[in-house]
């Protein structure tokens, strides 16, 4: 049943690294020659990670991207115990999951060196500037040539990260099951109406609206399975000169193929014309095709994906009252209107949908 949640204690932030520390570590493990001249704190994400870069004298490399660890770096546990999926793996995630997709010829960055003890990470240099921040000044052209190498991407991430299956990557021992699609629901409306809320549902509305999700959940859950990135959007897309890097990948698993592809097109922090989403998902389709991936029904198609960015978008905006209210972060409120403005598009779209419009829409005023 809802419930309504007072607001935890604050996270502790980790100490910054330390420069003697680090300026010893790149002497003794990066290439030589080089030498620390400074640590320069980065923007962060939504994770309790935390970056920096380290300029280098003598260099190429003239940098490394410095990751630090938060104090359980693990699969989102919650989550985890409720797919089923625990696996035996022992190794931090994103190391794993870095050197399957640096074999599957994915832009992934180069691990220069893992600082088990000091918890660092010390990365390839990918720069500072990401898909999101050239779609603010792009035309047209360069818009739709970056986004086609982004699916290009997705692509090989369907195929090459996909087959044959890795079982030393984490990855091919978790997945989108139904569980785990409902919670990330059952997120939505813990945080995303109740906690916004600050009271609970109506017990016949919050018990309506699970069983509409399940159905949507049954139907994901019951699609074939490709490697999912999990957070494949422009803020974790490095424009890198002509290449376009991948980052955030540690909770990637096994689940439909219209996820990541509804993460890139249904961004939270970047609203493409429907024109432009209509024409890539147009040439996924047709690319996927090219690897005898055929969607003989591309209507069928078009409404998985439509019915996956309700899922990802409700989650979406669920998560960023979860980092407001329990990470004292709100600098990503200001996105849930438009993630929750596709899903009142998609709701919209089909009338399979308007029992679940019908009993959502109260409780969400972007919905109305």
């Amino acid at each position: 049943m809802s419930k309504v949640h007072s607001a935890p204690p604050a996270p502790v932030s980790p100490l910054p690294p330390d420069p003697s520390h680090v300026a010893r570590t790149v002497q003794t493990y990066l290439p030589p020659g080089l030498a620390l001249r400074e640590i320069r704190p980065l923007a962060g994400d939504a994770s309790n990670r935390r970056y920096y870069r380290a300029v280098l004298d003598g260099g190429p490399p003239h940098s490394v991207i410095l990751m630090q660890l938060a104090q359980t770096e693990e699969f989102k546990r919650s989550e985890e115990a409720v797919s089923g999926s625990v696996t035996e793996i022992d190794e931090l995630p994103f190391v794993n999951v870095l050197s399957h997709l640096a074999k599957a010829n994915i832009p992934v960055p180069v691990l220069h060196f893992y600082d088990v003890e000091a918890g660092l990470l010390y990365l390839e240099d990918l720069g500072d500037v990401t898909l999101a921040e050239v779609t603010r000044t792009a035309d047209s052209t360069m818009l739709e040539t970056r986004y086609r190498q982004a699916i290009d991407i997705l692509v090989r991430l369907q195929s090459e990260a996909t087959m044959p299956p890795n079982g030393s990557c984490i990855a091919f021992h978790r997945r989108f099951d139904v569980p785990l699609l409902m919670w990330e629901f059952d997120h939505f409306l813990e945080y995303g109406v109740v906690a916004r809320r600050g009271k609970p549902m109506c017990s016949d509305d919050w018990i309506a609206i699970r069983q509409e999700f399940e159905r949507i959940a049954d139907l994901l859950a019951g699609e074939p399975r490709v490697f999912v990135h999990r957070d494949y959007h422009s803020r974790n897309l490095m424009v890198d000169g002509e290449r376009l890097g991948v980052l955030d990948f540690q909770d990637a698993l096994m689940g439909p193929a219209t996820y990541d592809l509804a993460s890139l097109l249904r961004d939270a922090y970047v609203e493409l014309d429907e024109s432009l989403v209509d024409e890539l998902v147009e040439y996924y389709l047709d690319r996927m095709a090219a690897r005898r991936v055929v969607w003989t029904n591309h209507a069928s198609f078009r409404r998985l994906f439509d019915l996956t960015s309700i899922q990802r978008n409700l989650k979406a905006a669920g998560r960023f009252v979860y980092i407001d209210r329990v990470k004292r972060n709100p600098k990503f409120l200001s996105d849930i209107p438009r993630v929750l403005g596709y899903v009142k598009r998609n709701l919209a779209k089909y009338p399979e949908l308007n029992e679940l419009r019908r009993r959502l829409t109260p409780y969400v005023p972007e919905l109305q």
